[in-house]
C-alpha cells in the first residue's frame, strides 16, 4: 500500500458509489492508497466490506443511491466522518440486457434512477461541500455510447450515459464560477463481472468478453483498475485545466 500525501498535508475526501465491486471497489483502493479518505457506497454491505478490507481509511456506507434521501445521507455522512467533500465519484450503475419490444416500465425506472437521476441529485446536494474545496465531480460513463454508435438490447443503460456525458459538459459550464470541476470517464469493455450480475450465464459472458479481447486494437479488455487510474488522475490539482471532458479508455475500440 503507498501513500502519496505529504506528512501534514490535509487529507482529500472522496465518496465513490458502487464501490463494493468492479470498477467503484478499484477507484476506492487507488484514492485510499493516494493517501485519502474514502466514502463507499452501495447497496451490499458484505462487497463494500471487501472493498474496505486492508484500506483502514476506506469508510463504508450502506445506502441505495436511488433513494429520495441518499444524497443528504451520503453527503453528511462524508462530512460527518471527514470534515470536507473534495471527490465526487458517481460510479454507480444498473443495467438489464432487452430489446425495444420487451422493455418494462420497472426496468426503465430502476436503470434511469440509478445510472442518471441519482448522480444528478447527489451532485447537487454535494455542490457547497464541494465548492469549500474546489472539489472535483466524476461521471463514469461508457464508451459504448460515445459518438454515433448503437447499442442493441442496452438502450436504455446507454441512452442515461450518453446523458451523464451531457451533464458532465454542462455542469463543467454551470460550476466553473464556484470553482468545482467537472469531467468524465468513459471505460471500454472492463472485466468487472457486470454482465454476470446483469443475468448473464457466467459461460456466455466469458464468451463475450473474448470476443471483445479480439476486436479490441490493444488485444485485451479492460481491467476495473485501469480506469481507476485515470479517475485518480483527473482530480489532481495538476488537471485542474481539464473540465467538461470525458476520457474514453477503451483499448481504442471506440475510434474502429
Amino acid at each position: 500500500m503507498t501513500n502519496t500525501t505529504p506528512a501534514g498535508a490535509v487529507r482529500k475526501a472522496v465518496v465513490v458509489t458502487g464501490g463494493g465491486t468492479g470498477i467503484g471497489a478499484a477507484t476506492a483502493r487507488a484514492f485510499a492508497d493516494d493517501g485519502a479518505h474514502v466514502l463507499v457506497v452501495g447497496r451490499s454491505e458484505s462487497t463494500l466490506k471487501e472493498t474496505a478490507d486492508g484500506h483502514e481509511r476506506i469508510h463504508v456506507l450502506t445506502s441505495d443511491v436511488h433513494d429520495h434521501d441518499a444524497p443528504n445521507v451520503i453527503v453528511e455522512t462524508a462530512l460527518e466522518k471527514f470534515g470536507r467533500l473534495d471527490v465526487l465519484v458517481n460510479n454507480a450503475a444498473v443495467t438489464s440486457f432487452c430489446g425495444l419490444e420487451g422493455l418494462e416500465r420497472e426496468s426503465v425506472r430502476a436503470q434511469l434512477g440509478t445510472n442518471l437521476l441519482a448522480p444528478l441529485f447527489l451532485t447537487q446536494r454535494a455542490l457547497d461541500a464541494l465548492e469549500a474545496t474546489g472539489g472535483v465531480v466524476v461521471n463514469v460513463s461508457s464508451a459504448g455510447s460515445l459518438g454515433l454508435r448503437a447499442w442493441p438490447e442496452n438502450s436504455v443503460y446507454g441512452m442515461a450515459k450518453v446523458a451523464l456525458d451531457f451533464l458532465t459538459r454542462t455542469w463543467a459550464v454551470e460550476l466553473a464560477p464556484r470553482g468545482i470541476r467537472s469531467v468524465g470517464v468513459a471505460p471500454g469493455v472492463v472485466y468487472t463481472g457486470v454482465g454476470v450480475r446483469a443475468g448473464m450465464p457466467a459461460e456466455a459472458y466469458e464468451a463475450f468478453l473474448a470476443q471483445m479481447a479480439e476486436r479490441i486494437p490493444s488485444g485485451r479488455v479492460g481491467r476495473p483498475e485501469d480506469i481507476a487510474w485515470w479517475i485518480v488522475q483527473l482530480t489532481r490539482p495538476e488537471a485542474a485545466y481539464a473540465n467538461g471532458t470525458v476520457v474514453a479508455v477503451d483499448g481504442a475500440l471506440s475510434v474502429t
